[in-house]
């Protein structure tokens, strides 16, 4: 399963490169191409939502099934140690699955909204034009 997180979050930084461009002040000429690459790219990265779906499912299950040190079975240090990897593996997981989501859905908002910008904009000058 190792590989399944090792995509997500090389899409989780896509992503996020993706975000930090299109916010970017001062790339007014860039902009317009930037915005065409990330739209033809935001129906591709749509793929991140069921496959999101599908490791939470799995952290889930693992959360569910793996060893509990309870007060009637004493555990030994080595097994305390597993436990405690176990539990901040699935927490680093969840917060990869949270961030890729979150930055997808900011992706794609941000991408609307400069797309209704630069329409308002030519919408402006077409008016400009007519006076």
């Amino acid at each position: 399963m190792a590989l399944e997180w090792v995509v997500l979050g090389y899409a989780t930084a896509a992503e996020a490169i993706m975000l930090l461009f299109i916010t970017l002040p001062g790339i007014g000429r860039l902009r317009k191409g930037l915005i065409a690459v990330v739209r033809s790219v935001l129906k591709p990265l749509l793929s991140i939502v069921p496959f999101c779906l599908f490791l939470l499912m799995d952290v889930y299950w693992k959360y569910e099934t793996r060893p509990t040190c309870d007060q009637e079975h004493a555990c030994t240090p080595s097994e305390h140690l597993r436990h405690q990897k176990s539990t901040l593996k699935s927490q680093r997981n969840g917060i990869l699955l949270a961030s890729a989501l979150v930055l997808y859905w900011l992706l794609f908002a941000v991408t609307n909204l400069a797309c209704k910008i630069d329409q308002l904009e030519q919408h402006v000058e077409n008016l400009k034009r007519q006076d």
